[in-house]
């Protein structure tokens, strides 16, 4: 797998504006984003679909949780504007990932990928939702679920990486959101994400894909940076 793909950077911005200015400085280090609700809802798909017609891979986080007819219309839309993976709830259950999957046939490039467990959340706050699972055997079990569906892959924390190759085999995509730099995780930074890790770690344990959000977006050369970590994986990938 090519390491400067496995690097998603996450285009967490509330405008156009800032997202474009962080893909002009990352340039050509750049080859896979992450767009979210929040862009997608104040800049719309133009964006998404310019990435794409540039060659960038483009994650289109979704998460979708609707009725199966729905989902596929919306994974047809993401099909369309040239996403290269979107989300889906795996909490909404077998149908509606399947109904997802069918839907991105149409499209060889699209991934459907299953969101487990968000990674802000703990074993508290499953409870407080009346799933008594803790979150690795929640993640697992949906997992299990999403691979049965015929989805291409899963979003996890990098903590469940590990667990989740060993049950799921060498074929799925296992995303990570919840990573950052190791100079920050060493500062204690502050993240909304309760289950992290930094991204050597996390291919390390199993991930196929990092995705880093404002601790690589923030950085005062963030191409740089961007660079020296797509070697990095290069290099772990070589000596494996």
């Amino acid at each position: 797998m090519d390491s400067a793909r496995q690097v998603i950077v996450a285009l967490d911005f509330d405008n156009v504006h800032a997202a474009e200015v962080i893909v002009e400085r990352l340039g050509d280090a750049g080859q896979s984003y992450k767009i979210g609700l929040e862009l997608l809802t104040a800049a719309g798909p133009a964006l998404a679909t310019r990435l794409a017609a540039e060659g960038k891979d483009v994650f289109l986080d979704l998460k979708l949780f609707e009725i199966p007819t729905s989902v596929a219309r919306a994974v047809r839309a993401a099909g369309r504007l040239g996403a290269t993976m979107v989300t889906v709830h795996g909490l909404g259950g077998a149908r509606i990932m399947e109904a997802a999957v069918r839907a991105a046939a149409d499209f060889p490039r699209l991934r459907v990928l299953a969101l487990t467990v968000v990674t802000s959340l703990t074993d508290v706050d499953l409870a407080q939702v009346g799933i008594s699972a803790t979150t690795e055997e929640q993640v697992t079990r949906l997992a299990r679920l999403a691979r049965d569906a015929g989805c291409h892959g899963v979003v996890a924390s990098p903590q469940e990486a590990a667990t989740l190759r060993t049950q799921l085999g060498p074929d799925v995509l296992i995303v990570t959101p919840g990573v950052q730099l190791r100079t920050e995780l060493s500062e204690g930074a502050v993240t909304e994400h309760a289950r992290s890790a930094d991204p050597t770690a996390a291919i390390r344990a199993g991930a196929t894909h990092v995705v880093i959000g404002r601790s690589l977006t923030r950085a005062t050369d963030p191409a740089a940076v961007l660079a020296d970590l797509s070697a990095e994986l290069s290099r772990l990938t070589n000596r494996r």
